[in-house]
Formats: structure tokens, sequence, C-alpha cells
């Protein structure tokens, strides 16, 4: 066999780097070392290593990446492996943007952007055609000069100082990718996990505010059977119950008048979810649920089913016990499991809650640092949320949903590729396309 070709100019031999005689040579050796292909010699064959940009890649074979800053040129995503011929258009999308954008009432941020989507790439005659789906949302209302003084002083408990901790330089305007702008790239490409998901299986995913501040919304007031998004959207808090969305906003108001913010919890259902969804040991679907949700800006907790509510419980009061319904498919009499057990899936609606610490920028006086490590005092300007958790709502849906579909597509492609066990697991049975007919 032919000897491989030498490497280019702008890699690195494995000779310098596993395995090496001597550690790389400081600063010098580092940067020659390339962010393109290295390869790496193993025994007789010839591998390569990619080299990607680390953490903003989400799904395996539902992939997802968000780009773009607060206070750049726009936001946005790429998405990789959606299946081909589903029907989608701008405005599929554009609904939970608007869920999601800034300026909706007087207890989100003031800032005034339409978020209005474009599709460059993935569709042709309203129709997915499998490759990349490029979608684009222009930044339109940036003051960058609000973040002047956040240039040389981190603001408390936000990314400033640890965005410079990691990389030695950061976006200033607006926190960059830490800011909850980055989000839009996630709804966008979550609408079309939802609607293939609700296409495909009948899945719903609907979230709302389940707690604000202090004012707790108690559980039985919710029936998640019947939850229905009008329900959500009836007022500007985004909680269903009409008479603690009064006190929620309230709350909010209080905080809102005097600079400052406050933190609160987001309840998210997911209904109808095909069985059999998750993996074992690592990759459970709890595991990639929180993963998802604790990935959204101002995460703080994460608990699904009875939670850590569920530990002041003995075994006989906590399990959910089986039984068969009318239509001869495996049930459980309760659901304090959060229709996830060992992992999968089992049918049953699946919940979880999601808390959402304070707003970290806020309008009144802290102490901080500068970035050359002298002690100041720091009014944050800018505009922000006083609470974070009504605008949080698609978000946490959005990221429910792709995880929902990546797993999806990962059990279509490992247990239905071959005939399935008609007695333990369901037919799946495809959809039917929206349009009468598909082109060529």
């Amino acid at each position: 066999m032919a000897a491989p070709s030498p490497p280019s100019s702008t890699s690195l031999t494995a000779k310098h780097f596993f395995g090496a005689s001597r550690l790389l040579d400081g600063a010098s050796d580092l940067r020659k070392l390339s962010l393109s292909t290295v390869q790496l010699p193993f025994r007789s064959r010839t591998r390569k290593l990619q080299i990607q940009a680390a953490g903003s890649t989400y799904g395996n074979y539902f992939r997802v990446t968000t780009f773009g800053e607060s206070h750049g040129g726009g936001v946005g995503c790429i998405v990789d492996g959606c299946p081909p011929r589903i029907p989608l258009s701008e405005a599929d999308l554009q609904v939970d943007l608007d869920r999601r954008r800034p300026g909706q009432s007087r207890i989100t941020t003031p800032r005034k952007e339409t978020d209005t989507c474009k599709i460059f790439s993935g569709v042709s005659e309203g129709l997915t055609t499998g490759t990349p789906i490029h979608v684009f949302v222009p930044n339109t209302d940036q003051r960058g000069h609000d973040y002047s003084e956040m240039s040389v002083a981190y603001r408390p408990s936000h990314a400033d100082a640890t965005y410079d901790m990691k990389y030695g330089v950061r976006s200033v305007q607006g926190g960059g990718r830490s800011s909850a702008r980055e989000t839009i790239g996630r709804v966008a490409s979550g609408a079309i996990a939802k609607k293939i998901l609700k296409q495909f299986a009948g899945t719903e995913i609907l979230a709302y505010v389940s707690q604000a501040h202090k004012v707790v919304l108690p559980e039985d007031l919710v029936d998640h059977e019947t939850l229905t998004l009008d329900q959500i959207e009836s007022n500007i808090v985004r909680c269903p119950d009409p008479e603690y969305a009064e006190k929620m906003i309230a709350a909010i108001d209080a905080v809102r008048t005097r600079g400052d913010s406050v933190g609160g919890v987001v309840t998210c259902i997911v209904r109808n979810a095909p069985r059999g969804l998750g993996s074992p040991v690592f990759d459970k679907l709890e595991a990639e649920l929180a993963k998802a949700a604790l990935s959204l800006p101002a995460t703080k907790g994460f608990e699904f089913g009875s939670g850590f509510a569920g530990t002041f419980l003995t075994g006989s009061e906590h399990n959910d016990e089986f039984y068969t319904d009318e239509h001869g498919r495996i049930r459980t009499r309760t659901n304090r499991s959060g229709g996830i057990q060992g992992g999968i899936s089992n049918g049953e609606i699946i919940n979880m809650r999601i808390a959402f610490k304070p707003t970290s920028t806020i309008g009144r006086k802290q102490h901080t640092v500068t970035r050359d490590k002298k002690e100041t005092e720091l009014i944050a300007r800018g505009r922000h949320d006083p609470c974070v958790v009504p605008r949080a709502v698609p978000m946490v849906e959005a990221m429910v949903a792709l995880v929902l579909m990546d797993q999806l597509m990962a059990q279509y492609a490992q247990c239905y590729m071959f005939p399935i066990n008609p007695e333990l697991q369901d037919t799946l049975t495809l959809p039917r396309l929206e349009s009468a007919s598909v082109p060529n």
C-alpha cells in the first residue's frame, strides 16, 4: 500500500502530537496547530481528526447549528438532516419567533425587533429537499453604545467574566453569544421539529409559566390532558390560569419599576410522544432533555415527573402501576415517572419543569471589577427583561422538540428498519403529505 502523503503546511503530524518526545514549545507551537484537519498515523493507517467549533451544534440525526451575536448583523441556524418532502414555509417558523421576540409587552425587554425570518436554502417549491436548511433573522434595533461601561467592567452573574477567562476576548455589545438573542436559531429549528412531530405522530409540545418570583401556580389548576395553546397565550405572562397570571404580572411589575428582576419556572408537557424514545445508560431521554433545557440562557434547575418532591414518598407511594387499557396498550395508572422509565418514553405525558434565574443585567448599582482587576461600581444600561420566563416558553418548547425529533429519527433508524415485534412495539404509520402533488 502506498505511503500516505505528507500533511499540508497547515497540519500537525502525530509525531509532534501524540507520543512526542518533547512537549509543544509554548505559544509558538500552539500557533502552528491548525483548526482544520490533523492527520494521525495509527499503526500502518492514517486517520483524520476533524476539529470543529465547539458548543453551537445539537443533535446527531436532526442536527442544528445556531450562529450570530446579539448586536452583529443577524442570527439564525442551519438545520441538517431534516427529512425531505415536508411542507415548510417561513410562516411556519414565524409563529414561534413572534412568541419569542422582544418588545411584546411591558414585562419584556423594550428592544424592538420584528425577528422576521428568511429561509435561504433547503426548501424548494414549499417542500424540504433533505439538504441543509439555512434560516436567517437580521438584527435591526442595536444600541451598541449602551454597553460602553461593560467593555471595561463585568456585569455580576453574567457571562462577561467567564467568556474572557475562556477565550481572552469577547463581544461586548449585548453579550454576544451569551445573549438570549442566540435562541432565535433554536426557536426557528424547533418550529420545524414541532411540525414534523405533529405530522408524524400527533405529538404536541406545550410550555407555560408555572411560577414567577414567589407566585406559584398550584399543579391541580392545570389539566395537562386538555391544556391548549390558546389558554397559554391568553395573557402576557403565559400562565394558563387567569387569576394566577394577574398575580405573576403584578410581581414582575413590582420589580420592573425598581430596575430589578425576578426569576421563575416554566413547565413543559409532551402529549402523544412516541413510545421507545431514548437509549439506555448515557443517552437516556430525560438526560437529553435536561441537557437541552439547561443549555438555554439563565437556566438553573431541571426536574421531570415527580422531581424532587418524589424524594418525600415511599416506593409504594411513588411507583406507577401498570394496566392494559381498552385498546390493549400497556399504560400506567399514575404518572410520577413523568412519561419516562429507564430513560425510555412509555407513551404517557412527558412533563418537566425548568427553573430560570432572575435576569443578570439590572438597572441598579452593583459592585464588580474591571478587566484590569480594579474594584468598581456598575449601573448596567441596555434593554433587558425584568423576568425571562414569559419569553422562555417558546424556547423551552423548541429545545424539547429538537430532542424528540433527534430521538425519533434514531429510533426509526435502529429499531424500525427491520420488521418490528407487533406484540410490544407500536406500528408507526407514515404521514400523508399536506400538498396534493409532490414535484419530481
